[in-house]
């Protein structure tokens, strides 16, 4: 047998031994050969173990065949500590639990999958709190955090993880169960059976670290004590210096060292950490704005005098990349002008005339040193909107065009915040001297910027500049006697520079530790010490051409694999329903990597990659992966990097379809307006068909639509025709505005009622609707990449509409999903010659909600028009309504009647997606997202609530799922009509 052979038989025996799931496929396998890293490896296989025993199982199996075995979390390390040739352990799915919160004495024990910020939200429950926070706090998993010894942007109050751990049970690499504290490692080390593991590493800890002349070694080598981010290698100096030792003051505690290990020491299952009580209530913002680096960098000293819980930086072209995406444009209200720097400044106190006072204490003291030209205060709700800019800079990095990206090469480097200004000065000379420039973003307060250099990964000088610039600022970190990882590890991207960074003696020093715990190097091999160099196994090949490809769609400024692309790995499809947010529904139901946003844009890049096919597309795997796509567009908005899947999927489709045809389904959804048309004219007898149970059931079976799901009903007469044969009411005067209704497919056949009202609405309010012969919206063809069909349509809308609708004859639509595909598909879509007149068509294009906001805030609708009784309404958005449009306007429109309270749902996708939840194989998943939040939500409402919901198929989920029915805001606005 050849040693692949061997290798898989030995991998299904481990499959048939464990509880959860082990994967040896190809599309699993290339998921997990990535992080949020440059690096690309592929693993022998995944497991997904659902138990304790499960863990234990893996780990002696790979001990006795002596197979890596590589920890995993969420997956969002930067210097590839979760990328190799192993079985990847994916404990994000099962090892989720918060076992004990014990509030008088301050700790709490977790699982390693637990997600920060999900802790905080329970621990808020017992007015306790977890302070590390990562930019990734919404997805990062505990177990990373202490992997990685990960910090955050308050730092400077809460330290790093390792700063919290006090106790980890778990496994080392021949299986033994350990459990470490602090401790007496020379009493331990009496207890414990000769010739053990355990006794061996207290042994050898004992003996080799704690000579007088290997603690000066490290003291003398390791980075400045005052770094409180000193992440380089393995943290020799935190035992050297302990109580075990003459001299030491630091409590021995092996968690100190497994902090910041990678894995590569000790399999952690249990974590017990400190926390502290909840911060201040009050926080407060100044946001400095600074013409350089340097000035906020001179300010930030400034700063730190003033106690603050965070200063962070974000640069111009940090700043810059806001401006393009969707979400953080709304979050850029305090950035006055285009600033070279902005220092944001956190101070919190528990009265808020204090903090206003320290705040402009602190914009005194900076302009007393001529630093600053700007200083917005910030506080209240507008807070987390200036730290949802400034933790997006890691995605919106990856949006930049072409094949040019900002690099995790040196971002990561810490030094004395004091040495911070002279260190930057320096480090942009090497850029410079090296014709390379770099983003400047992150922890000024704790002396570490995220610094990102503007490399091409894809050709061979690139390859060449991200390992020469690697040498020359490892090098200048070392003069500064700095640490070259901060915060997010060495891995392999900076291993091949420990010696450099902590001498020769202590990294060989390092190796032995690591021979001690691990001697046949099972636990993730190759990350720390013996790292292969740093500029192998990269994602990108040095030379590679990017293929050409003809596409359906036009991808601004790229091709359809540069937007792949640039999806870096940062997961934010990761979050849980506790984040809020929509992207991406799927995960949240089944918490499975592959169904994440992250997973469908790379199987992408893998396949139109290396594929050896014509048509590079035609590929089950990438089907497979795309399967659970809602096409929702959460990741359009949500995503830093705007990764457009739903614009991915319909292409795929597109161009799988071409070799391997259109499924009858497909062309039945796609057709779904044609086909309304037909029963339109018998609607009573398609009405008994689909209203009655048992018919119903069969005819979804024969569709391949689930049984269970109801269908929607034909009116007994369509919108169309209703408009036809009536006229304007006779208040609607000669001189009323007008606008143009588009008569989406959708209420002009099934919700006929809610269009009725619409009309009667706006009509009551003084406008003139008027209507045009159109085609429908195409959005049923574009859902199912019949994109030939979509066009065709898109190009006649917008011939038709262009040289109709104005500024001041707007389009006005009432079903999201349609209305927005004049402002999402179809400028990206139309034939060439049409491209500018779709643009301008998008401009002028609202939903009812947005045309009545719009007219509010220009004084044209009166209140007064509407009842002064109170009512409580629950709000849930419609997926591209949120992506596309956003629900401010639909609160607004809501609020007419004064004495309406709108409350919206933190609901993401209701799951039905269009025909997604109809069909068989999808409905129990289209089901299972609707309980994440949103069925619950609308089920505790009392009867007087009325539920909102302005898209067909969220209304349709809704009634499915609570059996309560829900309105389209044109309803509720009708209604309350006086």
């Amino acid at each position: 047998m050849s040693p692949e052979s061997i290798i898989n038989h030995q991998l299904s025996l481990l499959s048939e031994q464990i509880q959860g799931s082990l994967y040896t496929d190809t599309v699993m396998k290339t998921l997990y050969a990535t992080d949020a890293s440059a690096y690309r490896e592929m693993p022998l296989a995944v497991a997904i173990p659902e138990t304790l025993e499960d863990i234990e199982k893996i780990i002696r199996f790979a001990d006795q065949y002596q197979l890596p075995i590589i920890p995993r979390t969420a997956g969002t390390s930067l210097a590839g500590q979760v990328v190799g040739k192993g079985i990847i352990v994916d404990v994000s799915k099962h090892f989720t639990k918060i076992l004990e919160v014990n509030k008088e004495q301050s700790y709490v024990w977790v699982e390693p999958g637990v997600v920060r910020d999900v802790l905080n939200v329970e621990l808020k429950k017992h007015g306790l709190f977890f302070g590390p926070e990562t930019s990734t706090a919404n997805r990062a998993m505990i177990g990373g955090m202490v992997g990685n010894n990960s910090c955050g942007s308050n730092s400077v109050v809460y330290g790093s993880t390792r700063d919290h751990v006090l106790e980890i049970e778990g496994f080392l690499s021949d299986g033994t169960f350990v459990h470490f504290k602090r401790e007496n490692p020379h009493e331990t080390l009496k207890s414990l059976p000769t010739g053990s593991r355990l006794h061996q590493i207290y042994q050898k800890t004992i003996q080799e670290i704690g000579q007088k002349a290997v603690i000066q070694e490290i003291n003398d080598e390791f980075p400045k004590p005052s770094i409180d981010r000193r992440n380089t290698g393995y943290a020799l100096d935190f035992i050297a210096n302990s109580d075990a030792f003459d001299g030491g003051t630091l409590p021995f505690n092996f968690c100190n060292l497994l902090a910041g290990s990678e894995g590569t020491l000790c399999f952690a299952t249990k974590i017990k950490l400190h926390v502290d009580a909840q911060p201040p209530a009050h926080l407060g913002l100044v946001c400095a704005h600074f013409n350089t680096i340097d000035e906020a960098l001179r300010a930030n000293l400034i700063a730190l005098k003033f106690d603050p819980s965070a200063s962070e930086l974000m640069d111009h072209y940090i700043l810059e990349c806001t401006k393009a995406n969707p979400e953080q444009r709304q979050n850029r209200f305090f950035v006055e002008g285009d600033p070279g720097a902005i220092l944001v400044v956190e101070l919190r106190s528990d009265d808020p005339i204090d903090l206003e006072k320290k705040a402009k204490e602190l914009e005194q003291a900076m302009l007393a040193e001529n630093l600053g030209y700007h200083f917005p205060y910030v506080t209240g709700a507008n807070v987390k909107k200036v730290w949802d800019l400034r933790k997006a800079g890691l995605g919106l990095l990856s949006n930049l065009p072409g094949d040019e990206k900002a690099v995790a090469v040196i971002e990561d480097t810490a030094v004395d915040v004091n040495d911070l200004p002279a260190f930057i000065a320096e480090f942009n000379e090497i850029l410079a001297e090296n014709n390379l420039y770099c983003v400047h973003y992150a922890h000024a307060g704790s002396g570490e910027l995220h610094l990102r250099p503007i490399i091409n990964l894809k050709t061979k000088s690139g390859h060449e500049l991200f390992r020469t610039i690697a040498e020359e600022i490892a090098k200048l970190v070392k003069k500064y006697k700095g640490s070259l990882s901060g915060e997010h590890g060495d891995g392999r991207l900076r291993g091949e520079f420990i010696p450099w960074m902590v001498g020769e003696k202590n990294y060989e020093l390092m190796r032995q530790l690591k021979s001690w715990w691990d001697p046949k190097g099972i636990f993730n091999p190759n990350k720390i010490v013996d790292t292969p160099p740093m500029d192998s196994f990269l994602r990108y090949e040095a030379g590679q051409v990017t293929p050409e490809f003809k596409t359906a769609f036009r991808y601004t400024d790229q091709d359809v694999l540069q937007h792949a692309e640039q999806c870096n790995g940062s997961a934010d499809c990761r979050k849980t329903p506790v984040s809020g947010g929509t992207m991406c529904p799927s995960f949240m139901a089944t918490r499975n990597e592959k169904e994440t946003t992250r997973a469908r844009a790379n199987i992408l890049r893998e396949f139109l990659t290396k594929s050896t096919q014509p048509n590079r597309f035609a590929h089950d795997e990438i089907k497979e992966v795309m399967d659970l796509c809602l096409a929702c567009k959460g990741c359009k908005s949500e995503c830093p990097s705007n990764v457009d899947v739903a614009k991915l999927k319909m292409e795929f489709l597109y161009q799988y379809q071409k070799e391997k045809g259109l499924p009858l389904r497909s062309w039945l959804v796609g057709n779904f307006a044609n086909i309304s048309a037909i029963t339109a004219k018998i609607p009573s007898l398609y009405n008994v068909i689909m209203g009655t149970p048992w018919i119903r059931r069969i005819s979804n079976t024969m569709v391949g639509f689930h049984p269970e799901r109801t269908m929607p009903l034909m009116a007994k007469q369509t919108l169309r025709s209703w408009l036809n044969q009536r006229k304007s009411v006779a208040s609607v005067v000669p001189s009323a505005p007008s606008l143009v209704l588009f008569l989406d497919e959708f209420t002009n056949y099934n919700d006929v009622e809610v269009g009725q009202k619409a009309v009667l609405l706006l009509e009551k309010l003084g406008y003139e609707v008027k209507t045009v012969n159109h085609p429908i919206s195409g959005r049923a063809y574009l859902s199912k990449g019949m994109l030939d069909e979509a066009k065709e349509i898109a190009n006649k809308n917008v011939r038709l509409f262009a040289d109709i609708i104005t500024s001041d004859m707007p389009l006005v639509g009432i079903e999201p999903s349609a209305l927005l595909t004049f402002r999402d598909e179809y400028p990206d879509l139309v034939s060439e010659e049409l491209i500018e007149k779709a643009k301008n068509l998008a401009k002028n294009a609202y939903l009812l909600e947005e045309f009545l906001a719009l007219e509010l805030e220009a004084g044209r609708v009166n209140k007064s028009a509407f009842t002064s009784e109170k009512r409580l309404l629950k709000l849930h958005g419609h997926c591209q309504q949120k992506s596309i449009s956003n629900l401010v306007s639909a609160k607004k429109a809501l609020s007419l009647p004064e004495n309406y309270e709108v409350q919206l749902i933190p609901s993401g996708c209701c799951g039905m997606a269009g025909s997604f939840g109809y069909e068989k194989e999808h409905y129990d998943l289209s089901m299972q997202i609707g309980e994440l939040v949103l069925f619950p939500t609308v089920r505790s409402q009392p009867e007087e609530v009325i539920i909102v919901a302005s898209g067909t198929s969220c209304r349709h989920q809704i009634h499915d799922g609570t059996q309560r029915r829900a309105l389209h805001t044109a309803e509720v606005l009708f209604d309350a009509l006086v």
